[in-house]
Formats: structure tokens, C-alpha cells, sequence
């Protein structure tokens, strides 16, 4: 059984298409640690509560939620995990991923990781993936141990710098991460 990792930034509109895919890959066979990046994890928004939340999450994988930097570190030395999905992934936690920033739950998971050498799988949930952050995006891909779930424009009319990733590939692109490989075409229209 594969042990994954699975983070969650604070793009709250996206943890509702995420906690089915939760629930998928707990259901598929994998051993899923929940981990959550301290803005989703005591935030209440329109979109839900962090309560509601947490106890959704810690419910489908029958395991409490890593969500402390010291709790993450974990990863590197003494828990090795066999892969990481960071979903969704902000432009923010991108962009400290691509300048080698750990001062998140999510950034200390994939920096202990990555030292590992397993594979970190990022799903891209950004407003400003065409603008400012593409750089990151781009950076990371060209980052060994680090595989994006294929990403397109979500609405390219009133949001045309903005990405997301197709979460339905995620499984398909774990597993090519465990071959080292990346799944193509990493672009992909909505």
C-alpha cells in the first residue's frame, strides 16, 4: 500500500472538488496522510469552515491532519512518505516552493520530501498562473522529483490568468510521478 501524502492549500473554493478525490484514493487502496496549510486549516470562509473541513478530511482518511511545521518535518527523516500531492497548490505556495521557502505546514512537507528524493505531485489552483506566478510554474517544472497534474485556463474571459489542474488526471499522473515520469500533455483546454 502506498503511502501519499496528501496536502491542501487555501484555495477554499477548490477543497470542494478535492474531498471526493480524497475519498477516491482511500478507496482505491492508498494510505493518505492529510496534511493542510495553516490558512485552510483555521480560516472560516464562504466557502466552508475549517471545522466542517477538518472533520470531513480527517473522517475519509480515518487519520488527524498534519498541520504544524514541526508535525511536517516528520517526512524527511523518520516517516518517509512514497509520494506527495500538493492539491490545490496556490500560486502562493508555488512561488514559495520555487524560491526554496519553508514556512508552511505544506512547504516543510514537500522540502522533506523532495530530500528523499520522492516525488511531489503538484495541482495548480491559481488566479495568476498566466501573470506573475507562471515563472514559478515553470520553474518547478523544470525541478526534478517535482510532476504537475495537467492544467488549463478554468475562464479565460474573466479570469485569463488562471489556472487549474484537471483533478480527475490525478491518480494517472501519481502514478507516472512513481516512474519518474511526467504525464503528457501537461496542458490541456477546460
Amino acid at each position: 500500500m502506498k503511502k501519499v501524502g496528501f496536502a491542501l492549500t487555501s484555495s477554499y473554493c477548490t477543497t470542494e472538488t478535492i474531498l471526493p478525490i480524497l475519498a477516491l484514493l482511500v478507496k482505491t487502496g492508498y494510505d493518505v496522510i492529510p496534511i493542510m496549510a495553516e490558512g485552510i486549516f483555521t480560516n472560516n470562509t464562504r466557502f466552508g469552515k475549517s471545522a466542517e473541513i477538518i472533520n470531513q478530511i480527517e473522517t475519509i482518511t480515518n487519520k488527524k491532519i498534519i498541520s504544524t511545521i514541526v508535525e511536517a518535518e516528520k517526512f524527511g527523516p523518520s516517516e518517509k512518505l512514497d509520494i506527495l500531492v500538493i492539491a490545490p497548490a496556490t500560486g502562493n505556495t508555488i512561488a514559495k516552493l520555487a524560491h526554496g521557502i519553508t514556512d508552511t505546514t505544506v512547504t516543510m512537507a514537500a522540502k522533506a520530501t523532495l530530500r528523499n528524493q520522492i516525488p511531489v505531485v503538484i495541482g495548480v489552483s491559481t488566479n495568476d498562473g498566466l501573470g506573475m506566478n507562471g515563472e514559478n510554474i515553470f520553474k518547478l517544472y523544470n525541478t526534478k522529483g517535482i510532476y504537475f497534474i495537467p492544467f488549463g485556463q478554468d475562464d479565460h474571459q474573466t479570469k485569463p490568468n488562471s489556472l487549474i489542474a484537471h483533478y480527475e488526471l490525478l491518480i494517472k499522473t501519481m502514478e507516472a510521478a512513481l516512474e519518474n515520469r511526467q504525464i503528457q500533455p501537461l496542458l490541456q483546454p477546460y
